[in-house]
């Protein structure tokens, strides 16, 4: 198993490279040039950078991840894409994306943007709270296991 992240705006970088490091897993951290950074990463770690076009960084991961690789993403549209690679995937606030909850999902992000589009205003996400960080270490952490 690697694990993959989407690392453009990931909260949980730390998190998951330091319970990597402890389970022995790879990590692949894909981001876009805009995010680039000089900061030095532990010998597990590996970071990919991709141009800064939009969605350069899903293409990519996409393109890299295999079956029973797992992926972190906030990104619904990236996680319908490896979920049919048949990777375990998992939001950056501590749940499964699943094959059930997928197209759920999917549709309420079509249905904000629709309403955006014509001139609406939607609500954002909420705040991320350190609440949300330990249900992900706690989900993250029976992934790689």
């Amino acid at each position: 198993m690697i694990i993959y992240v989407d690392g453009d705006a990931c909260p949980v970088n730390k998190e998951i490279i330091s319970l990597a490091q402890k389970h022995n897993r790879s990590v692949v951290i894909l981001k876009s040039y805009a995010h680039f950074s000089h900061d030095k990463q532990p010998d597990h770690v590996t970071e990919i950078y991709v141009d800064s076009e939009s969605e350069a960084v899903d293409y990519k991961l996409t393109a890299m991840a295999k079956e029973n690789d797992l992926v972190v993403t906030q990104d619904y549209g990236l996680a319908s894409f490896v979920l049919q690679k048949k990777c375990q995937v998992i939001h950056p606030r501590g749940f499964h994306y699943t094959n059930r909850n997928i197209d759920r999902l999917l549709l309420t992000r079509h249905q904000n943007a629709q309403i955006r589009k014509s001139g609406g205003r939607t609500k954002g996400p909420a705040p991320y709270t350190e609440e949300d960080r330990q249900q992900f270490i706690r989900v993250f952490s029976k992934a790689i296991y």
